[in-house]
């Protein structure tokens, strides 16, 4: 968020707004794996400028044990990287059922190497030379299509209500005692 302070001809007539930029969240939780240092270095500065919390992996391995361990509201993995390359910490955080966003940052442009990327479970991929707008875009952009997919917890349809945590279902409000099977079917 940012403030911008309008001043009318009226000097005594200020209005503060607070600005909040489409979608966007400040205080996303960042996963970074990425081994160039000074690409690291700028993007966990520029995000946590933005307010987001940053964890960073100069390596796969590192980046996949803080994969397993925590939760991010998106992963930024480089292509290239020592001990584990990036595709295959895509392709094992999707294997080990994480649908975290991931937005894959390569040097490697060719159509090709983008739809490996793809292909192994990213979500969208930037290549590198990048300008920062527009990687907050793009992660602004999954973020918000991710947290619109929230899992239905419960169905409703012609007064049949079902809840798939409590196992629980009704019709017309009318508790309905359904054995294991009979829910399941």
């Amino acid at each position: 968020t940012s403030e911008l302070t309008v001043v009318g001809p009226d000097t005594r007539a200020r209005l503060t707004f607070t600005l909040h930029r489409m979608g966007a969240r400040a205080d996303m939780r960042v996963l970074v794996i990425e081994d160039d240092a000074t690409v690291a270095s700028f993007l966990a500065r520029s995000l946590r400028g933005d307010g987001h919390v940053v964890d960073h992996a100069a390596d796969g391995q590192i980046g996949l044990d803080l994969a397993s361990r925590d939760n991010y509201d998106i992963m930024i993995i480089d292509r290239m990287l020592p001990r584990v390359d990036g595709l295959t910490v895509v392709r094992t955080v999707r294997d080990d059922g994480n649908q975290t966003p991931v937005l894959i940052l390569s040097a490697l442009g060719e159509v090709d190497d983008k739809v490996h990327g793809l292909k192994a479970g990213g979500d969208d991929y930037l290549v590198k030379p990048f300008a920062y707008p527009e990687l907050m875009a793009r992660v602004e952009s999954l973020v918000r299509r991710f947290s619109s997919r929230e899992e239905k917890t419960s169905l409703e349809i012609a007064g049949l209500k079902m809840d798939l945590l409590s196992r629980e279902v009704s019709r017309d409000d009318q508790k309905l005692d359904l054995k294991p099977r009979e829910f399941l079917l």
